[in-house]
């Protein structure tokens, strides 16, 4: 019994690194678009395919990839224990941040569908910095264990 709990154990740790990859990518591709989007000249045919780069990547990999992060996340946490951990309250109240950091930018690319440019392409490239940040500190808080 004990071969195959380790053997779930390792299922679901693999699951959630390569959803977070997934989505972590997504998160740093999203604002990129952004700038290039607000770039491209108001209702031309550059800027129609925008939207439709960002929607894509929204809903076939952002989306999914978001989900499944928190679903292989929550059941690895389970089977470890790891409610119970500091380290673990932090880390989730970043991906907590981090997934209301995606419906931000969802509702950005809404934004910009419509025709509304509210942040300068500073502002975008600034805010590609915080999925970096995040994920260094979870690391550090999953690796380390520092409470």
């Amino acid at each position: 019994m004990q071969d195959v709990l380790s053997m779930v154990y390792l299922w679901l740790k693999a699951g959630h690194v390569i959803f977070v990859i997934f989505w972590m990518a997504g998160l740093f591709m999203l604002p990129r678009f952004f700038v290039y989007h607000q770039e491209a000249e108001a209702g031309s045919p550059e800027e129609a395919r925008w939207v439709d780069r960002e929607q894509k990547l929204l809903k076939i990999i952002l989306r999914p990839s978001m989900i499944l992060v928190w679903l292989f996340g929550l059941a690895l946490a389970g089977s470890i224990g790891a409610f119970a951990q500091g380290w673990f309250h932090a880390k989730l109240l970043l991906v907590l941040l981090l997934s209301g950091y995606h419906g931000y930018l969802s509702a950005y690319a809404r934004k910009l569908a419509r025709g509304e440019r509210p942040l300068t392409g500073r502002k975008l490239r600034l805010l590609n910095e915080v999925p970096g940040v995040a994920a260094a500190i979870i690391v550090v808080l999953v690796i380390v264990k520092p409470f």
